[in-house]
């Protein structure tokens, strides 16, 4: 009788959490965003393994640059030699043996080489297999500089941002300042809500949802112990940051007709067609189906829940959108998104100077466009989730050099302190605790 084969044992298989951090990570080189890159990689995963895959994912790009610092001291050749697909394997090992206390050190590293064998073959899973059990044995081979003594090069290794953004915010902030915002990118962000309805806080609490409120942004709730899921089957509400719920409040000035140029995922069109005391129509408009899609479903949602919202949705490009005159025009730019780093990691590993750069020239271009909209004494809103002085005040000064029909109002729809010496809205990541953001009003003549 001839001998049984071997049996393999099931537990080294990489279990399907990883599997799809690894999918993430590769779908993001390839140019994809991470948060959509996650969706379709764990739309199959259980509640369990998709919180497990979500905070493996995200925490790896949060942490990229000091996990690629530490395992540096443990390769004899530079990262840049690994092939690509090793080299997110070991930051997802690393993160997992540094930071997720959880997770059994052998279970990281094992998972990890057979993540790799997948990869790359036995040879692969024998390089990762060493770095990581270094690191494992020795996790302090890796020195950082001191801040008092290099406060670029902490702040670009241990603070984990690329050095050119470090080297801006220290010279805009000075080094305090900028550490201060590395540090608050780098925590975990917090879920928020924007209530439609004054019993949205009871319904969600009736849907085993727990909320507080947020001091500077009374219509926001913070989720404190509750799914996506349960939150958007609870209550008419919509998962929207403060900053973004602050931009909506401080640009509504009870306005009847409202476009919306660059509306996508819809949380501030959906916010404006909601309050407001006389009758009012949105218009919310974004560059493409797949993007409009986005705001389509928040508004089924919503009016499954009772909320008739007067909202008409509109593929077009902005800067030659197909609308008459209105009396509020909201245009949330495209930009660079320094101010949401904390939410959106993967960010800050995407954007570079040259981006900065042709983003500052598109929202020159639709900023010109959008002033072409607003009626005789209306208000153009425009509104960035960025901390570059190129994509807000500096923006806001050359259009009105370009325009001198505009002029800068200053709202009292939101606290002083939320305001900057002009009069505009500026939050701050490192002051406020959520998201970036920042917007000017312009009234037309």
């Amino acid at each position: 009788m001839s001998a049984a084969p071997p049996v393999r044992n099931t537990q080294d298989a990489p279990t399907p959490g990883r599997v799809a951090a690894l999918e993430t990570l590769r779908a993001v080189r390839e140019g994809n965003l991470a948060d959509r890159a996650l969706e379709r990689a764990a739309r199959k995963l259980d509640a369990r393994d998709r919180a497990f895959t979500h905070e493996l994912v995200y925490g790896t790009f949060r942490l990229r640059a000091r996990l690629d610092h530490i395992l540096a001291a443990y390769v004899k050749r530079t990262l840049d030699d690994i092939e690509p697909e090793l080299l997110d394997i070991l930051r997802l090992g690393a993160y997992q043996l540094l930071e997720m206390n959880g997770v059994p050190s052998y279970a990281a590293v094992s998972q990890s080489v057979e993540l790799a064998k997948r990869s790359s073959g036995s040879g692969g899973g024998g390089f990762v297999n060493g770095v990581l059990q270094s690191l494992r044995r020795n996790p302090d081979a890796a020195k950082f500089a001191a801040f008092e003594d290099d406060p670029v090069e902490h702040l670009s290794t241990w603070g984990s941002h690329p050095r050119w953004l470090v080297e801006r915010w220290i010279a805009r902030y000075g080094a305090d300042g900028a550490r201060e915002i590395t540090e608050s990118d780098n925590t975990r962000p917090d879920l928020y809500v924007r209530a439609l309805t004054e019993d949205a806080a009871r319904l969600l609490e009736e849907a085993g949802v727990a909320t507080e409120p947020v001091a500077f942004s009374s219509s926001s709730l913070r989720i404190t112990n509750g799914t996506v899921t349960q939150v958007l089957g609870g209550a008419p509400v919509v998962i929207q940051d403060p900053a973004a719920t602050l931009v909506a409040t401080y640009a509504d000035d009870g306005s009847a007709q409202v476009l919306d140029l660059a509306a996508a995922p819809g949380g501030k069109a959906i916010v404006l067609a909601a309050f407001v005391a006389d009758q009012r129509f949105v218009a919310a408009a974004d560059v493409s189906w797949h993007r409009t899609a986005r705001i389509r479903d928040n508004v089924r949602r919503l009016h499954a829940q009772g909320e008739q919202l007067p909202i008409s949705l509109v593929v077009a490009d902005a800067r030659s959108a197909p609308f008459r005159k209105a009396s509020l025009v909201l245009l949330d730019a495209p930009c660079t998104g320094t101010g949401t780093l904390r939410r959106h990691p993967d960010g800050r590993w995407r954007v570079t100077p040259d981006d900065l750069a042709i983003l500052v020239t598109l929202q020159a271009e639709l900023l010109d466009a959008a002033a072409g909209l607003v009626q005789p004494g209306g208000l153009l809103a425009y509104a960035t989730c960025s901390l570059e002085p190129e994509e807000n005040e500096m923006q806001v000064a050359s259009f009105l050099s370009r325009h001198d029909g505009f002029v800068v109002e200053r709202s009292t729809r939101v606290d002083s302190t939320l305001l900057d010496a002009d009069g505009s809205l500026r939050v701050l990541p490192h002051v406020h605790g959520v998201d970036g953001a920042f917007c000017a009003l312009l009234r037309k003549a």
